[in-house]
């Protein structure tokens, strides 16, 4: 292996990180200790009878797991549907994984404490685990109940990266010096607009023109997706892929 490291490469290249987000509209997370490999919904832990049920699902899967390695009792399972403001997430604590192939999402208890899922799937992309995983030691010491590893949220080139909920707020490009401020500024109600790649559960443009607007932009101007270079978006591997940015089109 080389010691490329694309999001090194994505600083060093200034590219920009406005409407980057997962656009999922609706997300299961679910509590998997232990290993995950490159596809980790496919590769984990979990019973066979689980992952053929999550591979099924026509919504997005990431995967869960404590920093320290702990689990249980049970498995946590979490259910998130985009709203305006953000996700409602909905809650529940099974006491085996296989109560997964019954359980009726629409109907979970809701769940409004902060939740701070810290992309560290190394197997997927090297970033995510040299970068995540100090991030996620250090929330967990202040959330210890909400904070996750979780499995690939996309942009690894942007690592650090995590999601929050029920905000929809992700952000990159975070470190061990800046992750626990612009955490406590999600807390408050607040954007940490420097470190915010979108909220997730829209079109990359409307997470774009979100952030234009709080960093001073006219609401009037119109945000335009175009082509960006194409570049190597992975530590995991040579592929090269094209990347969208947006411009701003005053009336």
């Amino acid at each position: 292996m080389s010691d490329f490291r694309c999001s090194f490469a994505s600083v060093d290249d200034q590219e920009p990180i406005a409407g980057t987000a997962p656009t999922d509209p609706e997300v299961l997370l679910v509590e998997s200790p232990g290993p995950w490999g490159r596809d980790a919904v496919a590769d984990n832990r979990l019973p066979e009878v689980v992952r053929t049920h999550l591979a099924g699902l026509d919504l997005k899967v990431f995967l869960l797991r404590r920093y320290d390695g702990s689990a249980g009792p049970g498995t946590h399972v979490f259910h998130a549907r985009a709203t305006d403001e953000g996700y409602d997430v909905g809650a529940a604590v099974l006491d085996r994984p296989e109560d997964l192939l019954d359980l009726d999402l629409r109907t979970l208890p809701a769940y409004a404490d902060p939740l701070w899922l810290v992309c560290t799937n190394g197997k997927r992309d090297r970033c995510c685990a040299e970068l995540g995983r100090p991030i996620a030691d250090l929330l967990a010491q202040e959330w210890p109940d909400g904070t996750w590893e979780t499995t690939h949220l996309g942009g690894h080139r942007f690592s650090g990266t995590l999601l929050a909920l029920p905000s929809g707020l992700t952000l990159g490009r975070l470190d061990t010096s800046n992750a626990l401020a612009a955490c406590e500024a999600v807390t408050r109600g607040e954007v940490p607009v420097e470190v915010t790649r979108g909220r997730a559960g829209r079109p990359g443009v409307e997470q774009a023109r979100e952030l234009h607007v709080l960093t001073g932009g006219d609401p009037r101007d119109e945000l335009v997706a175009v082509p960006g270079p194409v570049r190597r978006q992975s530590c995991g591997d040579d592929k090269v892929k094209a990347t969208t940015r947006y411009e701003v089109r005053t009336p």
